[in-house]
């Protein structure tokens, strides 16, 4: 990556607390004062922690990961997704990869576009995945384009009908469409101009910094802001508009259509009310276009269906005692929704199982995270599995089928969380964002705002645990037997 001048000043964190308001400059200056010693030996206690748990961590990279590779970055990124396959070949393949650049003003904000080589499954050596420098940017990454964005990168979303369409959230009311292959690459210098999206999607009354979502099966996007409302657009109806247009075409031509017009923007399908709160994300089910969730601040997950009108057609009122920060549906079983909240704790819930009084009993709570729970993702290789990230700097990997199961030879540790399995701990300060990759089975980017631990920007990590830890255990069992008996086979000879 390209590179630039340490932060100055720390970027906002994910949202201001209730109730708080902004302070004048000499407030914060007379504040800063009488806090900078007390600021000063909490922050050394906490980097303290950070260091030594993370060097625990990096002591075991070789046994737990098949291949890890670390990149830092300049300045934070908000959010990372992976993007379209470009090349394969023997050893690695060759993919897509956005993430956003948050600048403290003194340079753009920038959605970039990078070209990541992912190595394939047992290439990588032992030592060469252990023997990074923190500081460096990895080889497998490398800038290919830059969008100057109006104002920071909260959330990137790609269409996937075609993955060179991606969307924006930042902080404003609009979403931002980009056509990837068509947008010029800029260089973020002070005072450059902006990149001009491609289609401006507008609806929201106020602004809608992180909910935004894509649907799985056709070119709608879904997103949630401060308004409380969840706001619905289809691009089949940015078509209709040019005339002429194939609105069933929502593969390879999109790109081409969502450019057609300078300056194109485009209203909702639908205005969804029914948060008291901020919606903080929304997702559609996998299975319907019309059916969507959503969660917020005010601690509810909705559910919505387009064909029956805007109002809820279920609300859960007290999904987490606190602000629910992220949600996702599953792909694989259309009735499992994971949320996250500023709780800590991650709840699984049952569509089947939520009742018109708005009750309802997670079919699981997951609590291991120690601060608040910002993105879950299911797993794509695996229905029963699915990833969680926090301000705790780290990405748990759980298995719900793992819930309750007794080993062979007893229960649990207590103090082992059920059903988690999995911890990566590669980071030092919130995990904000994480991917798993589609193309390539149980790899996983991450990404952390490292501005107040390291004093740095942030850190991202392309990571694939080993596989003697996800797959079936009378299956490694076996293969680590063969492979004793083969070590015992090579042994010197009497």
């Amino acid at each position: 990556m390209e590179e630039a001048s340490s932060p100055l000043s720390q970027p906002k964190k994910r949202g201001r607390p209730k109730g708080s308001k902004k302070i004048t400059r000499e407030e914060r200056e007379i504040s800063g004062l009488k806090m900078r010693d007390r600021a000063s030996a909490v922050g050394n206690k906490k980097a303290a922690v950070v260091d030594e748990k993370y060097n625990n961590w990096k002591s075991v990279v070789p046994i737990l990961y098949d291949w890890l590779a670390n990149h830092n970055l300049v300045w934070p990124s908000l959010s990372c997704r992976w993007g379209p396959l470009l090349e394969q070949s023997k050893n690695k393949n060759k993919q897509r990869l956005y993430l956003s650049e948050q600048t403290d003003g003194s340079v753009p904000n920038t959605l970039v576009i990078a070209n990541c080589d992912v190595v394939k499954p047992k290439v990588a050596a032992a030592e060469h995945i252990s023997q990074f420098n923190e500081e460096a940017r990895s080889p497998f990454v490398k800038k290919f384009r830059t969008i100057i964005h109006p104002g920071e990168v909260n959330r990137i979303r790609e269409l996937p009908q075609n993955k060179n369409i991606v969307a924006t959230h930042t902080d404003c009311p609009e979403v931002l469409i980009w056509d990837i292959e068509a947008q010029p690459n800029r260089y973020a210098v002070l005072g450059a101009a902006e990149s001009h999206a491609d289609l401006v999607l507008t609806g929201h009354s106020d602004n809608a910094e992180f909910a935004l979502a894509m649907c799985p099966s056709e070119p709608y996007v879904l997103s949630g802001g401060k308004d409380k409302y969840v706001v619905l657009w289809s691009i089949h109806d940015h078509i209709s508009t040019l005339g002429g247009g194939d609105s069933t075409n929502t593969s390879g031509s999109t790109g081409s259509i969502v450019k057609s017009v300078n300056n194109a923007s485009l209203g909702p399908r639908g205005i969804f009310q029914g948060h008291e709160d901020t919606v903080e994300d929304v997702q559609f089910c996998p299975t319907s276009t019309q059916e969507f969730c959503s969660v917020g601040d005010d601690s509810c997950l909705i559910l919505w269906d387009a064909r029956v009108g805007t109002d809820p057609v279920m609300k859960v009122e007290k999904a987490h005692n606190a602000d629910v920060h992220c949600v996702d549906w599953s792909p694989h079983d259309e009735n499992y929704i994971l949320t996250g909240s500023a709780d800590h704790s991650v709840c699984m819930f049952d569509r089947r199982n939520l009742t018109s009084d708005g009750v309802a009993s997670p079919v699981h709570k997951f609590e291991e995270h120690r601060a608040p729970v910002l993105c879950v993702q299911w797993c794509p290789d695996k229905r029963s599995v699915f990833g969680s990230s926090a301000e705790d700097s780290c990405v748990n990997i759980w298995d719900y089928e793992q819930v309750g199961k007794k080993t062979e030879h007893g229960t649990k540790s207590p103090n082992s969380a059920p059903g988690l399995f999995f911890k990566h701990c590669g980071h030092r300060d919130k995990v904000v964002d994480f991917h798993w990759n589609v193309y390539d089975p149980w790899t996983v980017v991450s990404v952390s705002d490292d501005v107040e631990t390291t004093s740095g920007g942030g850190t991202l990590q392309i990571w694939r645990m080993s596989d003697l830890i996800y797959r079936p255990r009378d299956e490694v069992l076996t293969e680590l037997e063969d492979f004793k008996a083969h070590v015992a086979t090579c042994g010197p000879r009497a």
